[in-house]
């Protein structure tokens, strides 16, 4: 059974970098066919697709983040890890890590950890 984990801090300062680590258990992030993606979920609003890390390295990102995000991964550690740059306020949100057979089709969550953006 597949399981993910995120960590990182919880409170980062206006300006500065988050940065959180989904360690995957279970199952190896350069299993064929598998993209590794960060979703998060503002407060009061649905869940936004960030951005992804398949297989074999290669990254996808949502058009409206793409500028302040990146995605990389330690195979040696099956982890892959979110950067998103420059934050603000509105970057406050419970951030997931997820994983499946598709870009946007997520077969396995981990249990979300709230990020706050706040001086």
């Amino acid at each position: 059974q597949v399981q993910l984990q995120e960590s990182g801090p919880g409170l980062v300062k206006p300006s500065q970098t988050l940065s959180l680590t989904c360690t995957v258990s279970g199952g190896s992030i350069t299993s064929n066919y598998k993209y590794w993606s960060w979703i998060r979920q503002p407060p009061g609003k649905g869940l936004e697709w960030m951005g992804a890390i398949d297989y074999g390295g290669s990254t996808y990102y949502s058009p409206s983040l793409k500028s302040r995000t990146s995605i990389s991964r330690d195979t040696s550690k099956n982890q892959f890890t979110l950067q998103l740059t420059s934050v603000t306020p509105e970057d406050t949100a419970v951030y997931y890590c997820a994983g499946g057979g598709a870009i946007r089709v997520q077969e396995y969550w981990g249990q979300g950890t709230q990020v706050t953006v706040s001086s």
